[in-house]
């Protein structure tokens, strides 16, 4: 009972984070009033400072509140082991790529069409395993992956609203940008996520001592991507300029996410994972709709988005273990 609660509890605090972050992150770029946007650089800068704290936090906890283990245990995991650690570089530079790409792909994609399309990374994450872990898909498998790209060929195809050229022009200008945006992420996001699961089969480190070592690297990168890209911006008005109520909650929700994750791989299964994937979809476009009001969906959008859910529930249920599992 006890691990059956915390499975749907994981999975509840999943559906939430990821669909909080889709929207608020929308609002907080587009929607908001008038007034100086938040640095996105800043922002995923501070997402992995406070996801660096928090793992901390966690390992103390682990270590029965002991301040001597903890100290232990970070010198010997990370300190001791620099080889080990400069492995979760390549992981840590990739995903800091794809938090800044979500915040590009937000401000020109309403929340629906990006989470949706955000999908292929299921696609791509399944790709890089099969290439870099030798793992082998089923036949349903690869029948899901060719539904999940027909139902994002779908979502975005383009919709014959009326409008002005011109509008229609800058539409699909940042219909271009943020789909270009998503994609790049989802490459990123399969490629990091297969290379840091090789990792962590590897060695029997903790995940959240892996964590800080990822959050580790990514604070360093963001750094690094904050003032190439956004120094004269940050010496000028500092790094907390146009932050609000609603940038710390979008902040919190990104640090928030992988753990969440972690917390899923370790008590839910596919079948699970594909529901709340797909719960999220359905909120987000019901949210979007009716109060964002920043989306206007079509029968073709409905279809796609149907296809997309569907090849989820799919490819977790094939990915199940078999009754009589043969050599690994």
């Amino acid at each position: 009972m006890a691990s059956s609660r915390l499975k749907y509890m994981s999975l509840g605090v999943l559906v939430f984070q990821t669909t909080s972050l889709v929207l608020t992150m929308r609002y907080s770029r587009t929607l908001q009033g008038e007034g100086t946007r938040y640095l996105a650089s800043s922002a995923v800068v501070l997402a992995e400072l406070m996801k660096i704290i928090t793992c901390v936090l966690l390992v103390f906890k682990e270590q029965s509140y002991s301040v001597r283990a903890l100290n232990s245990i970070l010198r010997q995991e990370i300190a001791h082991k620099p080889i080990e650690t400069l492995k979760l570089a390549i992981p840590s530079g990739i995903y800091t790529l794809q938090n800044n790409l979500l915040y590009v792909a937000l401000s020109n994609l309403d929340a629906a069409t990006y989470q949706v399309t955000y999908q292929l990374k299921i696609l791509t994450t399944a790709l890089f395993s099969v290439s870099m872990l030798g793992r082998r898909l089923g036949v349903y498998q690869w029948l899901s992956l060719l539904i999940l790209m027909a139902g994002v060929v779908l979502v975005q195809w383009p919709s014959e609203s009326p409008g002005t050229p011109e509008k229609e022009r800058l539409s699909a200008g940042s219909q271009f940008v943020g789909v270009s945006a998503v994609l790049v992420a989802c490459c990123s996001s399969g490629f990091a996520g297969v290379y840091f699961e090789k990792i962590l089969k590897e060695t029997k480190q903790s995940v959240w001592v892996r964590n800080i070592q990822l959050g580790m690297f990514g604070l360093v990168f963001g750094l690094i991507g904050m003032f190439a890209y956004d120094g004269e911006r940050v010496r000028d008005s500092g790094m907390f300029q146009g932050y609000s109520t609603i940038t710390w909650i979008v902040v919190a929700l990104q640090a928030l996410g992988g753990l969440v994750i972690a917390a899923v791989i370790k008590y839910a299964d596919n079948i699970l994972k594909g529901f709340a994937t797909s719960l999220s979809i359905i909120l987000s476009t019901l949210i979007s709709y009716f109060w964002l009001q920043d989306f206007e969906p079509t029968s073709v959008f409905f279809m796609g988005a149907v296809l997309v859910i569907a090849a989820t529930f799919l490819y977790g249920y094939e990915g199940q273990p078999s009754p009589n599992p043969s050599r690994a």
